[in-house]
C-alpha cells in the first residue's frame, strides 16, 4: 500500500499518479476530509501524537511526505512532525519520499543545485535544513530509506496557498489586476504542481535514489512578470500588474499570520530565484511540462471553478 501524507494539491497529485498505475492508495489527513476517486482509502490521523502515526503507517510500502504544520507555527512544530512520521516509517520497515521545498539554501547567487550548502539565516529555513541533514544521516546511518524531492513555489490546478495560487489566478481569470511580490523583473522558477507529484512517484521506484536530493523538473526559468503575462495571454485579457513589497507585507501580517511568516522568505521575489533540476532529467528521462502547456491547463482549471461558484 502506498501511504500518502497529506491531501493538500502535492499529495492529490501523487495520487493521480499512483491512481493511473493502478497503484493501492491510502491517504491521511487531520480531518480525514477530501475528495478522493473510487478505490483510495482516506483516513484520519493526528501525525503530531507518535503512536497515531506509527499506527497510521502499518503495512506501507513506501510513504509520501506531503503534509505539514500550518505555515506561521513551523518553528514550533515541523521538526516534531517529522519526527513523529520517521518514527513511523522507521517502525513499519517503510520507505520514505520528503517532499521539500528550496528554503534550506537561503539566498543563492546563480541557480540552485543539489550539492549546495544549507546557508538559509531565515527561521524557516534553518527548519528545512535542519529536518533534511536529520534524513540525510538517518539514511547515511542505515536506519532510514529516505529520498528527498524538493520543488519551487508550485501552481496548477487546485493549488490554492502558494505564491502562484488562487490569489494569483483568480483575478488573472477575470481579467483584473493581479498583485505580486518582490520585484516581477526578476527570474523565478516555478513548478507545475502535476510534475512534482510525478517526479515524487518516479523517485519512489528506484532504489538509487534513496539516500540523495533531487530538484523535481521545472520548465525554463523566466521572470515573474513574463510568467504572469503569459497566464494573462492564455486568459485572452491584457495583463494588469501591481507589486507589493515588505511595508505591504508587514501591513498585512497584523492580521494574516502566513502574511507575516511570509517577510524573511521576500529575498526569493526580490532577486533571482533559478533552481537547476538537470540531475533528474538526466538520471530518469522525464521533463518538466512546457510552461504554456502547464499555464493553460492551470487558466483553464480556475476559470472553470470560478464559473461554477
Amino acid at each position: 500500500m502506498n501511504l500518502i501524507l497529506g491531501t493538500g494539491p502535492l499529495a492529490m497529485s501523487v495520487m493521480r499518479e499512483l491512481v493511473a498505475r493502478d497503484e493501492p492508495v491510502k491517504m491521511v489527513s487531520f480531518n480525514g476530509r477530501a475528495a478522493v476517486p473510487q478505490g483510495v482509502r482516506l483516513e484520519r490521523a493526528d501525525l503530531m501524537d507518535k503512536e497515531q502515526a506509527k499506527e497510521t503507517m502499518k503495512d506501507s510500502k513506501v510513504v509520501f511526505q506531503c503534509a505539514q504544520p500550518p505555515y506561521h507555527k513551523w518553528g514550533e512544530m515541523f521538526n516534531s512532525f517529522q519526527d513523529n512520521i520517521i518514527a513511523g516509517v522507521i517502525a513499519s520497515g517503510t520507505k520514505l519520499v520528503a517532499a521539500e521545498n528550496m528554503y534550506m539554501y537561503g539566498l543563492v547567487k546563480g541557480s540552485m543545485h543539489e550539492n549546495l550548502p544549507y546557508s538559509a539565516v531565515t527561521k524557516k529555513g534553518k527548519v528545512r535544513a535542519s529536518m533534511a541533514r536529520t534524513l540525510t544521516k538517518l539514511h547515511q546511518d542505515g536506519i532510514l530509506q529516505a529520498t528527498m524531492g524538493r520543488g519551487a513555489d508550485f501552481f496548477g490546478p487546485n493549488v490554492h496557498h502558494s505564491s502562484a495560487g488562487s490569489r494569483l489566478f483568480n483575478p488573472i481569470v477575470k481579467g483584473k489586476a493581479c498583485t505580486l511580490i518582490g520585484n516581477p523583473d526578476r527570474k523565478h522558477t516555478y513548478t507545475f504542481i502535476d510534475d512534482f507529484g510525478k517526479a515524487l512517484v518516479v523517485l519512489s521506484d528506484h532504489d538509487d535514489a534513496f539516500g540523495q536530493v533531487w530538484h523535481v523538473p521545472n520548465a525554463d526559468t523566466v521572470t515573474t512578470r513574463e510568467f504572469v503575462e503569459m497566464a494573462y495571454r492564455l486568459a485572452g485579457f491584457p495583463a494588469v500588474i501591481r507589486t507589493m513589497g515588505k511595508g505591504m507585507l508587514r501591513l498585512g501580517g497584523l492580521f494574516i499570520p502566513e502574511a507575516r511568516e511570509s517577510i524573511e522568505m521576500l529575498y526569493q521575489f526580490e532577486e533571482d530565484f533559478v533552481v537547476d533540476s538537470n540531475k533528474f532529467t538526466k538520471r530518469f528521462g522525464v521533463a518538466a511540462t512546457p510552461l504554456e502547456y502547464a499555464l493553460e491547463k492551470t487558466v483553464q482549471s480556475f476559470r472553470q471553478s470560478n464559473n461554477e461558484q
